[in-house]
């Protein structure tokens, strides 16, 4: 039985979310399954989907799962940067994040567990372990992970408050991009037909409110590299943007019709977050991947 028993750190608008994306205690789809024995809030029995405050008192308790599938693996990371609290990786295309349906291990989740295990973290027999954020898996770039619990709730903060700045590069499927710099501003949901693509449109009773700031880099006769600057977080944001108001992104295969052209050109570039024991923020960068430079055909500096 695994307890946490502590003060609310800030208001959220689900308890669930809080739990699972916050905390990093309980994957959110695990939450109501019967390994969930308490969970109080001020010392009464709360449901899931119930708003929370800063400061309230929050008591779970549960039966840590049996998971085969995390197994810890030593698997070779590139590493950006690594300090007592965090790591910073360059995740490669194609690397899961964590296990989910048909694929148990070799995921981010693995390696981190071997590393935590090696440090003798508490975070070590968690189901996603150290991971704050996370990426796709054609996704290349930065992401951060914590090596204990305190560190994984300072840097959960920042992405739940938007105090965290990413920049990502994406190579679209069009020539031009008109106007070359905007905001892209909408709602996005998940769609009614196909429940694993999601939908942008403008009613606020429809999705969740997204927004995008896209740059035009370079282009060629083919394509545009473009710089985007996510303002929310929201699954498949970038591309259901880039799809829906400028262009679908080459090798998209959920939203783009055309992705057997090429593998997936989306890139985390930068990260800026601020690390424990620091008054501000720092910042990590992945250089552009060379599919980047043979898909618009340019000399790698």
């Amino acid at each position: 039985m695994q307890q946490f028993n502590d003060i609310i750190t800030c208001s959220y608008p689900r308890l669930d979310r809080y739990i699972s994306e916050y905390l990093g205690l309980i994957p959110r789809s695990q939450l109501k399954t019967s390994r969930i024995k308490t969970i109080q809030v001020d010392g009464k029995p709360v449901k899931l989907g119930q708003k929370i405050l800063k400061g309230q008192h929050l008591l779970i308790e549960w039966e840590v799962a049996n998971a085969p599938h995390l197994i810890p693996q030593n698997i070779p990371l590139s590493i950006i940067y690594e300090d007592e609290y965090v790591w910073v990786i360059n995740k490669p295309q194609g690397m899961v994040v964590h296990p989910g349906s048909g694929r148990p291990d070799q995921t981010l989740a693995n390696a981190l567990a071997y590393r935590l295990k090696e440090n003798d973290s508490e975070l070590y027999d968690t189901e996603r372990p150290g991971i704050v954020h996370r990426l796709d898996m054609d996704t290349s770039g930065v992401i951060i992970c914590a090596k204990d619990a305190t560190t994984h709730k300072f840097l959960a903060e920042q992405f739940q408050n938007r105090t965290v700045k990413k920049r990502y590069l994406a190579i679209l499927d069009t020539p031009h991009i008109t106007p070359p710099r905007g905001l892209i501003k909408n709602y996005i949901d998940r769609s009614r037909r196909v429940r694993t693509h999601f939908v942008c449109g403008e009613d606020p009773s429809r999705g969740r409110l997204a927004a995008t700031g896209y740059r035009l880099l370079h282009n060629t006769e083919l394509y545009s590299l473009v710089l985007f600057k996510p303002y929310t977080g929201r699954t498949h944001q970038l591309r259901v943007h880039a799809k829906n108001l400028l262009a679908p992104i080459v090798g998209d295969p959920i939203y783009n019709t055309n992705h057997k052209q090429s593998t997936l050109m989306l890139h985390a570039w930068k990260l800026q977050i601020v690390l424990p024991g620091q008054s501000e923020p720092s910042i990590f960068m992945a250089p552009a991947p060379d599919r980047f430079y043979q898909c618009l055909n340019i000399k790698k500096t």
